[in-house]
């Protein structure tokens, strides 16, 4: 129940409901707005070259927006009148004033505890200097403008009225976080229409988004010395759709690595890079349906999400999520188009202002990258070449796409229980049955205690053998360890051979209690054998090197890690747990049934097989799934003796990722409440069903196995 008190947010729908909306006193004409990070102040920036800040929640401002707010001071930005404002990015706002001149600004905020209580002080920065930018060297007025910059160069992309698209490169003299100080380059590009709609820069300066008409033109900035035309983008009709479709929105996601284009009928289209035989190329990924009837005409992106809100003409609001591709809230918020609608910093509101009145909304989207398909299905993430498993929880980078496929690690999970049942089953049961029905009572008191007290061990200590130990070893050795699967059975039977056809008199003269122990002199000389051939073998058939052998000639990864190492690592914690429950359910078999068959001219093989192991069934079969539920559940050996990489591949020489090993990992350093944390929460609800099945399944066959024997 808690597990499921805490997965359940993950599959909540979004919320947007109003918080406060009231109307605003200044006169001069709005052309841009935002708020802070808290949601306690507005700003507004006028024509006047003046920025207005408004609180947001006053204690005394009625909810329904019936009065007027005052604002709580005014700063001044530039001493022009301002024409135009272009917003660059979430941070920073470019101003066109009535000379033709760009300013570039950065409304901030600041939290002061001075009083006792906390105050939000805002203030204007200039990261390129208060002084007006040159971008274009002949000073024409623009009709559209792109921005983007780092700590060391920062990149605008513009056309002007007289048909020119220009690149001017601002080179930091030393840094931009603390030296405003620039060198200026200009550059002309090549543009085979006359038509720009939009342009848009991407955050790591590399591309430029030209929209002409219906189609989007991607100018690759990389280059100083020349910019070239890199892919035209043209998407086609909407299925479906009978309208001619042109392209009426285009935005940047999160990152910039996709643009998103809405259309005349109502879809909005994903787009981004996609390794190709012909090279990078961009494809239309997936689609969203906006609206039946109404065009896109806005498109807004997080800042840090992969979330996108869309409008209509007649004010119809879509929220959607890309790599989920979840249709999360639509409604209408106004009845129009806003004039400047702002999402929050922490995508935890929403500002629109409209006819000089502000309508602030609550957000409630936490997990928008969760959905079933998501976790089971395969995604295409951006920069991928298709469609994929992938669990890749965390990045270095703020606009980093969560990877939440559930499907590896579960994957890896069933991978290393399998692997290590193949080798545990087989050792453990016929051990069990050895010891329960050939061994002497003498020698059973001996083996039994011993191999249950293998149970003890620490797993930790396996793990660590083994990652540090053991896979050194089989790595090195791999031809020996190819031997000892073939040479250790073999040899086995060679010598049960030969000790049968041994005349009398030897064999009397060895106790019985010691048959079994010749075997290990046995196991040991062909163990040291395999080891002393491995370098041959390495030398004359893999040319010296198996491990390049594998991976160049056979064409399969090999790490050092991998499934053969937690396969006889975990095989060996596994091992005491079904040797005992095995052992007790034959030696549990009663002696009148096996005294009964003997008596009856049966042989002791023909009796195990016909009478003990029958009747012992249901026993040994729950000892095989408890195995495999340990198995399911092991912890710390997978931790340590795998390369803990979440991949779909049954190879014996690649690692995995396991539920478990999962949690261990990722727990610790998880937000809590984060969609991290309770996907966490999730893989260890899928590890609880995984058990229970399992569990359950084994009860009813054993159950079945129970009846069907009884009668013996």
């Amino acid at each position: 129940m808690y597990l499921l008190y805490v997965i359940k947010p993950v599959f909540e729908s979004a919320k947007i409901s109003p918080v406060v909306s009231f109307a605003i006193e200044d006169q001069q004409q709005v052309l841009a707005t935002g708020l802070d990070e808290l949601q306690e102040l507005a700003y507004t920036i006028t024509t006047n070259g003046k920025i207005n800040y408004y609180p947001l929640k006053p204690a005394h401002q009625s909810v329904t927006g019936d009065k007027k707010v005052a604002r709580t001071f005014q700063e001044s930005v530039i001493d022009s009148k301002i024409k135009h404002v272009i917003k660059a990015s979430e941070n920073y706002k470019l101003l066109l004033d009535e000379n033709n001149h760009v300013f570039l600004i950065s409304p901030k905020f600041q939290s002061s505890y001075d009083s006792g209580v906390r105050e939000v002080i805002p203030h204007i920065s200039y990261p390129l200097g208060e002084a007006f930018i040159a971008v274009d060297e002949q000073g024409a007025e623009f009709t559209h403008l792109s921005f983007a910059m780092n700590d060391e160069r920062a990149v605008f992309v513009g056309f002007t009225k007289d048909k020119r698209l220009i690149k001017t490169i601002l080179v930091a003299e030393d840094d931009f976080n603390y030296d405003p100080a620039y060198e200026i380059e200009y550059q002309a590009i090549d543009l085979s229409t006359n038509q720009v709609d939009e342009i848009l820069v991407t955050p790591d300066l590399s591309m430029a988004f030209i929209q002409s008409g219906d189609q989007v033109l991607v100018f690759d900035l990389s280059d100083d010395s020349e910019v070239t035309l890199k892919a035209t983008i043209i998407p086609q009709l909407a299925q479906g759709r009978e309208n001619p479709m042109h392209i009426t929105a285009m935005a940047l996601l999160s990152g910039g690595s996709s643009v998103l284009l809405g259309d005349s009928n109502g879809v909005v289209s994903q787009w981004f890079e996609v390794a190709t035989d012909n090279g990078r190329q961009f494809k239309q990924i997936r689609t969203f349906n906006v609206s039946d009837s109404e065009a896109v005409r806005q498109i807004h992106t997080e800042q840090y999400r992969k979330s996108f809100y869309t409008l209509t003409d007649s004010g119809e609001m879509g929220t959607f999520y890309t790599t989920s591709e979840a249709d999360l809230w639509r409604g209408n918020l106004t009845n129009n188009i806003p004039d400047a609608l702002v999402i929050s910093p922490r995508s935890d509101g929403l500002l629109m202002f409209t006819d000089n009145q502000f309508q602030l909304f609550s957000v409630v989207n936490e997990h928008p990258e969760v959905t079933w398909q998501a976790l089971w299905q395969e995604v295409w993430y951006e920069g991928y070449p298709e469609a994929e498993y992938i669990w890749q929880s965390t990045s270095g980078s703020d606009d980093f796409e969560g990877k939440f496929s559930l499907v590896p690690i579960s994957f890896g999970t069933m991978k290393a229980a399998l692997y290590a049942m193949l080798f545990a089953v087989p050792i453990a049961l016929t051990a069990a049955i050895y010891t329960a029905y050939f061994m002497t009572p003498g020698l059973r008191k001996k083996v039994k205690p011993t191999i249950e007290l293998m149970e003890a061990l620490p797993t930790v200590i396996l793990g660590f053998l083994a990652g540090l130990w053991l896979a050194p070893i089989i790595e090195t050795n791999l031809p020996a360890i190819a031997l000892l699967f073939i040479m250790l059975p073999i040899s086995v039977f060679i010598t049960a051979f030969a000790w049968h056809n041994l005349p009398k008199e030897i064999k009397s003269r060895v106790p019985e209690t010691w048959a079994p122990i010749i075997l290990i002199p046995v196991l040991i000389l062909v163990a040291y054998l395999a080891f002393s051939l491995s370098p041959v073998m390495e030398t004359y058939f893999f040319g010296g090197d198996i491990r390049q052998f594998i991976t160049n000639d056979l064409g399969i990864n090999f790490d050092q890690r991998n499934a053969l190492v937690v396969g006889i690592a975990m095989g060996f914690a596994v091992i005491p747990t079904i040797f005992s429950m095995a052992e007790d359910a034959i030696f549990s078999v009663p002696k009148h049934l096996t005294s009964g068959s003997l008596a009856l001219g049966a042989t002791q093989w023909q009796t195990l097989i016909k009478v003990v192991l029958l009747t012992a069934s249901p026993g040994i079969f729950s000892a095989v799934m408890m195995g495999l539920g340990r198995a399911v559940g092991e912890t710390m050996i997978v931790l340590m003796a795998t390369g803990n990489t979440p991949i779909l591949d049954w190879s014996i020489f690649q690692g995995m990722r396991t539920l478990a090993a999962n949690i261990a990992v990722e727990m610790p350093e998880s937000e809590v409440g984060s969609s991290h944390y309770r996907i966490l929460f999730l893989a260890a609800f899928v590890l609880f069903v995984f058990t229970f099945v399992f569990n359950t399944l084994a009860e009813f066959i054993r159950q079945r196995l129970r009846e069907k024997y009884s009668s013996l």
